[in-house]
């Protein structure tokens, strides 16, 4: 009798089971273990799983990231698209580079024309400079002399003054520009051409691999 009360439990159960089709198991705030066929609805953010009527996990659900969590997801994902970039544009670079000059000496007369380019236009706005500086000088003489002798100073010498001075200031201003330039253009061409030999080494590299491969095979 006992037998057969067991087995109608046990058949009751399974078949309880089978209807359920799934069973789910989670752990409260106390680290107890739970299983049943519905979550309590203050776990359903917390990290559970489900299990398929053979108690086996089909299904795993992570808790619910904090803000600080989502921050920092997104940070790190800012950095990895960040650090793909940077390389898409080393490899567009590398590209360019190779496609453009054939010998390192290519790389040199290039850099060397430019900072050529630039050198002129510093040295005019050095002569501009200059200029204006020995007008500013001898109007300001003038303007010496006329005082010594107790007459008015025409309006129009200072006004020459100001402007002189303006253009003083102005091209200072240019110069300056140009000399950054000039440094810049001396920094990317001389890491343009270091970067260059470390490709044409790879090229070189690859090649003489391939050819070592080829023999092999005859």
């Amino acid at each position: 009798m006992r037998y057969a009360l067991f087995s109608l439990s046990a058949i009751i159960l399974v078949c309880s089971f089978s209807a359920q089709a799934k069973m789910y198991k989670w752990v409260d705030e106390n680290g107890e273990m739970h299983f049943g066929d519905r979550i309590p609805p203050q776990y359903l953010v917390k990290e559970h799983e489900e299990l398929n009527e053979s108690g086996v996990v089909t299904k795993h659900q992570a808790a619910a990231k904090t803000a600080e969590e989502k921050a920092e997801a997104r940070r790190v994902e800012y950095e990895k698209k960040k650090a793909a970039l940077v390389e898409k544009k080393k490899k567009q670079r590398d590209r360019v580079l190779l496609d453009t000059y054939t010998t390192e000496r290519d790389l040199i007369v290039a850099r060397d024309s430019r900072l050529e380019a630039v050198g002129s236009q510093i040295q005019l706005a050095e002569t501009i400079i200059s200029d204006s500086n020995k007008s500013i000088e001898a109007l300001e003489t003038q303007v010496a002399q006329i005082k010594t002798s107790n007459r008015e100073v025409p309006a129009d010498m200072y006004q020459r003054i100001d402007s002189e001075k303006q253009q003083v200031a102005v091209q200072s201003e240019v110069m300056a520009n140009h000399k950054k330039r000039r440094d810049d253009i001396a920094t990317q061409f001389n890491d343009y051409i270091e970067r260059f030999k470390v490709l044409k080494a790879e090229q070189k590299a690859k090649r003489d691999k391939l050819m070592k491969e080829r023999a092999g095979q005859y």
